[in-house]
């Protein structure tokens, strides 16, 4: 399953650099959002790196989910792919 990053997760004030709004796709509603929570997100670098996080909840109602990963990605990553397994 592949899905896109949107943004950062962020605040007035505050931007969370290792949580990001994924829209996935074939996921429209937040109901079939919900049916991916826990699963495996990964971000790879050019150079063949991965950056590994999870999906933690749906955010909004037309299917985007949050994703939390283990570190920071950088801001290139915002609107590039990710592999959900």
């Amino acid at each position: 399953m592949k899905g896109r990053l949107t943004n950062y997760r962020r605040g007035v004030h505050t931007e969370y650099t290792n949580q990001y709004i994924v829209e996935v796709e074939g996921v429209k509603d937040r109901a079939s959002a919900s049916g991916i929570l826990g699963k495996r997100v990964a971000w790879k670098t050019a150079t063949g790196k991965e950056i590994v996080g999870s999906v933690s909840k749906a955010h909004g109602n037309s299917g985007a989910v949050l994703v939390r990963f283990e570190r920071g990605l950088p801001g290139q990553a915002i609107g590039t792919e990710v592999d959900i397994s």
